[in-house]
């Protein structure tokens, strides 16, 4: 389910894109820092979304500190470094030490579970400092294993669950901005889940696997998945964003589009 909130490359200017991999290149730094070595594999885009989302809004000081890439140590950057960025690492450690306990539960994933096993003193460590999070997040994976073994065919309740628990994951205080930021992180949550399963549809289907979607056409798909989109940029278009907002909106709407697209194009025979 991860990897869905990233930037439309070609579409973004040259001192944009070297931002954005500033504020990526300082999630991965952050995850290492605070989570230990093998964190840096749970690094997703999602969360450098929301890291610039949380830093523009409140205008959090950040430094750019020079230093190696852990994955290329050849290669000096430099890395966007402020608490935005720190709690979004958090949230990328605490959403990928379930997923993959879930791969376990699922498929027996033995890679999956040894890498959920190191991440267990950072879990811990998280779950104390964002309880509010962290309860979102186990409540969200046992509801949506009971949605799963119902086998629902309503869209709007795996979906929704989704939506729910990343709401949670958007709202870094409790403040003025926190209905905005829930909704956004809501509405973000369903188009999320619902991209993965549309992706998976057809693979779904043939192992016996469960997925909501039930012979939509591609239309009808992307009228559903525009109204959560619909939704999910009215929240932010409410936010008071200046520095990072061109690139967010690179994001919000076109690069969250790009799985769709891809998966389409791909059945039609365009991608290699």
């Amino acid at each position: 389910m991860f990897g869905t909130i990233t930037i439309n490359r070609p579409e973004l200017k040259v001192k944009d894109l070297e931002t954005y991999q500033e504020f990526y290149c300082g999630l991965c730094r952050a995850l290492g820092k605070e989570n230990g070595l093998t964190a840096h594999l749970t690094l997703t885009y999602d969360m450098a979304f929301l890291a610039m989302l949380l830093t523009d809004l409140y205008d959090v000081p950040t430094a750019f500190p020079k230093g190696c890439c852990p994955v290329r140590p050849w290669k000096i950057c430099r890395k966007a470094e402020n608490s935005c960025v720190a709690y979004a690492a958090d949230m990328n450690v605490l959403l990928s030490y379930y997923n993959l306990a879930d791969d376990w539960k699922d498929d027996r994933n033995v890679k999956a579970l040894a890498l959920a096993r190191t991440l267990r003193p950072a879990v811990k460590r998280i779950r104390r400092d964002y309880p509010r999070q962290a309860r979102a997040v186990t409540q969200y994976m046992q509801k949506l294993r009971q949605c799963e073994a119902g086998r629902s065919t309503d869209l709007d309740l795996a979906a929704g669950l989704t939506g729910e628990m990343l709401g949670e994951i958007f709202v870094y205080r409790e403040d003025v901005w926190e209905s905005r930021l829930r909704n956004l992180g809501f509405y973000l949550g369903k188009f999320v889940y619902l991209i993965d399963a549309w992706q998976d549809r057809e693979e779904d289907a043939e192992s016996g696997s469960y997925n909501p979607w039930a012979g939509q056409t591609k239309e009808e798909a992307r009228q559903i998945l525009t109204m959560m989109m619909s939704g999910a940029c009215r929240s932010f278009e409410q936010l008071p964003l200046l520095e990072y907002a061109d690139i967010l909106r690179n994001i919000l709407y076109s690069g969250i589009w790009s799985r769709f697209e891809s998966s389409t194009n791909r059945k039609r025979g365009n991608v290699p």
